[in-house]
Order: C-alpha cells, then sequence, then structure tokens
C-alpha cells in the first residue's frame, strides 16, 4: 500500500487542534479528526477521538466480521467517542463546548468502511475523476444541497464554520457509516476544512494524479493550502490500492 500524510499547524493558528491515526498492520485503519473549542479543547477532543475509536475498533474487530458487524462495530466506536468527549466537556470548565469532526477509513473483507462526522471529508479518485464520498454536516453544505448556494459560493461563505454534527457536542452523535469497493489504482483522500476550504477537489484531483508518491502529494497540498492563508491547521491522508501490496 502507497500511503502518505501530513499535519501542519498552518500560517495563522498557535497550536495543531487536527489528529490523525494510522495503523497499517493486520488490521489497516486511517483516521483524521479536527477539534474545536476553547483553550486547547479541540486539541483534546480530536486526541480523546482518535484514542477512543482506535481503540474500540483493535479491540473488537475480527478476520471473520461481516459487513454488519463491522459496521457496528465502527458505529459503537464513535458512539463511545463521543460520550468520552461530552463528559470531559461537562467535568472541565476549560474544555467546555469541545467537540471534534472525524473522517476514518478501514480496509478489511476487501472493502473499504467509512466512518463520518462533522465537515472533514473523504474523496475517491477512481479512473482518474474525484468525488466526494462523505457528506459534510455542515450548515452551508445543507444550504448546498437544497440547491440555495453553488458549490463556489459554499468555498467562501461567512458561515462555513458552523457544524451541525460532531462528536462531543450533544449527548448523542449518530455517525455516517458506510463500505465501498476500493479497486486497484482507487486513491482515497481523507482530509480536515484546512484542506478543503482553500483547495478544490479538481486541485487535489490533479496534485495526486500527477504523483506516484502519496507523501509528495501530502506536501504539496499542504503548500498550496498555506500559500493560500493558512488560517487553518492542515491534516491529510493519501492511499493508494496496490492491490498486491494491500493483500499482503
Amino acid at each position: 500500500m502507497n500511503y502518505g500524510v501530513i499535519t501542519d499547524i498552518g500560517k495563522v493558528r498557535d497550536i495543531n487542534e487536527d489528529n490523525y491515526c494510522i495503523i497499517d498492520e493486520k488490521i489497516k485503519l486511517f483516521m483524521v479528526a479536527d477539534g474545536m473549542g476553547g483553550h486547547n479543547g479541540g486539541e483534546v477532543a480530536s486526541q480523546i477521538a482518535i484514542d477512543t475509536i482506535k481503540e474500540h475498533i483493535l479491540k473488537y474487530l475480527e478476520d471473520e466480521n461481516e459487513d454488519e458487524s463491522i459496521k457496528g462495530i465502527m458505529f459503537e466506536a464513535f458512539n463511545r467517542a463521543n460520550k468520552e468527549i461530552y463528559k470531559r466537556g461537562m467535568e472541565d470548565t476549560e474544555c467546555d463546548g469541545m467537540g471534534t469532526t472525524a473522517t476514518l477509513a478501514l480496509y478489511a473483507n476487501n472493502k473499504m468502511y467509512l466512518g463520518h462526522i462533522g465537515d472533514s471529508r473523504g474523496y475517491l479518485i477512481r479512473g482518474g475523476a474525484i468525488g466526494q464520498i462523505t457528506q459534510d454536516h455542515s450548515l452551508v453544505a445543507e444550504l448546498l444541497r437544497k440547491g440555495s448556494i453553488s458549490e463556489r459560493e459554499a468555498m467562501k461563505h461567512p458561515q462555513k464554520n458552523i457544524i451541525t454534527k460532531a462528536l462531543g457536542t450533544n449527548e448523542e452523535a449518530k455517525a455516517d457509516i458506510f463500505k465501498l469497493d476500493f479497486n486497484n489504482g482507487d486513491v482515497l483522500v481523507l482530509c480536515t476544512d484546512g484542506l478543503s476550504n482553500f483547495v478544490d477537489k479538481y486541485e487535489i484531483e490533479k496534485t495526486v494524479l500527477e504523483n506516484d508518491d502519496c507523501q509528495k502529494s501530502c506536501l504539496q497540498l499542504v503548500e498550496l493550502a498555506n500559500q493560500r492563508g493558512g488560517y487553518d491547521n492542515i491534516t491529510i491522508i493519501i492511499i493508494k490500492n496496490n492491490k498486491s501490496q494491500l493483500d499482503g
């Protein structure tokens, strides 16, 4: 498997509230999280999400798990992370109101399973074309889905930071869980909005397709986001399916 990862503080923020996880062993797990909250709350929330989800999946996922079992494990992992973040926010005044996005990809049974909440994103590049495979849980995304604004207007919208679902902001959180075929030559891109707010999907597609090396693509995309202001933390994971390596 060819993959690359980078997390960057950007040009404006004092701390990096993004976190990520990669496990490339018997279980192949990739995850990004973008925290939010006062003081260091965002950083705390995203780290709790990464740790809790990873721990739950590693504990319960087995070789013989069927589709619905895998989805159930992922769904419960998000639920547990939500409860942990919400509880910490209630107990620690410096973390009051904190929350985080979380987008993960889990490769099992020759399929890619996605778990998602918030406005971090998953893109799939297949046959030279890119498509967003996650649905943003945000006010602007709802306006876009209703046809009230265009995709270009959405990137510049003054309320694009308003998230409608996240981990830790409410007692209950329902993540999107789904699976997709991950064919030879497919590329999966997971990123926080520090990239997607400043670099559109066609620029992501172009950068990835021009490079065989996923790490080089990550570096170029971060550089592009920073050239446009670097107003947010930026985290990117790019995974390319080299079939023989995935199965090995």
